[in-house]
């Protein structure tokens, strides 16, 4: 019923296991696979949302099924934060939990089928989505240090449910899924069994159609991996781990390879902008060239200092505040949602510290004299995001160093900063 052989080498397997149907069929395929063949572990993941009374009685049911197959069960309780789509907060809360669970090279398996491809399709074209949105679920994606697969994709619901009753399977049924004021259940329960009356194989022809879709999103990823290949030459080096992005070679393309290569991008990063939202990008590119626009995206932002785009995120959301006394400059100094430092060479004796720029400040450099920090830093070309968060090395009252510009350093040291993680945990 599924090939299972392109992950026999992963170090563990694990399945989504919610107790309802697909989940329930899949582990048992995967427990009756692991029994006859040599096969990775298998542990059953069960996410508990806590969303309704009735779900209480749900881990029950899966430590049962798993008991009596012989499978080890990892019950994950998480918080889901209300939002505009509850669907939505539920998947983030539930993805979050197995990204986490993940370790290196292990798969997690989930039991999305045919028909979940077909209504995912019609879905996101009733949304208006793009070819990105549009595209299949794929069989196989990256999901934390592991990979996210998908083996029941080419099965329909009633073979599924076929299979499940000829092994007199017992699943949980969620009384949400017969409420027809969510979406996905209104086409499931609705629209597809009109469309199938007249349309027998609307399920495998709409999930046809976004495989189809998803090999002409391949050659515009294709695409846009070309373009940014050129838009990301020449980022400075000070700052390893920023991603960002040359501006004027974004501006050469045209606007639909300008958002494909953006997009591609992004979704990486965050999740993507719906259309009208897209004039955040349109607003940073055109802006005069002394402004410091801002587009705020779901998980972090984009803005402009000279000549390229930044992406930020994470730790880059929030200013760090105060400074630290460095009791023990032979070891690296954590700064709080600032990464750290350390020091390269001979630390001077003594009272240092570390602060950050609050206007005013000077720097004695050989040859050159007292300088006023702003202009150094302008004649640098240091983004202006970054100025505020930049460390600067001080001995009692007299400034030493600043972080990864060896030019502007008065001792026999360097100040060398490990920027703060630019990520939010989110897919």
């Amino acid at each position: 019923m599924i090939n299972l052989t392109p992950w026999l080498n992963a170090p563990t397997w694990y399945i989504a296991f919610s107790g309802g149907l697909d989940s329930t069929v899949l582990l048992h395929l995967l427990a009756d696979y692991a029994r006859n063949h040599a096969s990775p572990a298998l542990r059953a993941i069960h996410v508990h949302h806590g969303l309704q009374p009735v779900a209480d009685a749900w881990p029950v049911h899966c430590q049962t099924v798993c008991d009596n197959l012989g499978i080890e069960l990892q019950v994950i309780h998480v918080q889901v934060i209300p939002g505009a789509s509850l669907e939505q907060a539920a998947r983030d809360a539930r993805y979050a939990a197995f990204r986490q669970t993940l370790g290196p090279g292990d798969i997690l398996f989930t039991g999305q089928h045919c028909d979940d491809q077909a209504e995912t399709l019609l879905f996101r074209l009733l949304r208006g989505a793009g070819l990105r949105g549009l595209a299949a679920m794929p069989g196989q994606r990256a999901l934390g240090q592991g990979s996210l697969a998908r083996p029941l994709l080419g099965c329909s619901r009633q073979q599924l449910q076929d299979y499940a009753q000829a092994n007199e399977l017992v699943w949980v049924e969620d009384p949400s899924n017969a409420d027809t004021r969510f979406a996905r259940n209104y086409l499931r329960g609705e629209v597809f069994p009109v469309l199938q009356q007249r349309w027998p194989q609307a399920s495998q022809n709409l999930a046809r159609t976004a495989e189809h879709l998803g090999e002409a999103l391949g050659l515009l990823d294709e695409l846009a991996q070309d373009d940014l290949a050129l838009a990301e030459v020449g980022a400075p080096v000070a700052w390893p781990g920023l991603d960002s992005l040359d501006l004027a070679t974004l501006v050469a393309l045209s606007p639909a390879r300008q958002r494909n290569a953006l997009q591609y991008w992004l979704s990486r990063r965050t999740r993507l902008p719906d259309t009208r939202h897209w004039t955040g990008w349109a607003d940073l590119r055109d802006a005069a060239a002394d402004a410091q626009p801002v587009w705020q995206l779901g998980d972090g932002q984009l803005l402009r200092s000279h000549g390229r785009i930044w992406w930020l995120s994470g730790d880059w959301l929030q200013l760090p505040a105060g400074e630290l006394a460095w009791v023990d400059p032979a070891e690296p100094l954590p700064l709080p949602g600032n990464g750290s430092v350390r020091l390269a060479g001979a630390p001077p004796p003594g009272g240092l510290r570390i602060t950050y720029r609050q206007g005013g400040e000077v720097l004695d450099l050989p040859g050159r004299g007292r300088r006023d920090l702003k202009r150094l830093l302008n004649e640098l070309q240091v983004p202006l995001f970054l100025r505020p968060r930049l460390p600067l090395l001080y001995q009692d009252e007299r400034l030493l160093a600043v972080a990864n510009l060896p030019g502007l350093v008065q001792a026999d040291c360097q100040l060398h900063w490990q920027l703060p993680t630019n990520a939010q945990g989110l897919s």
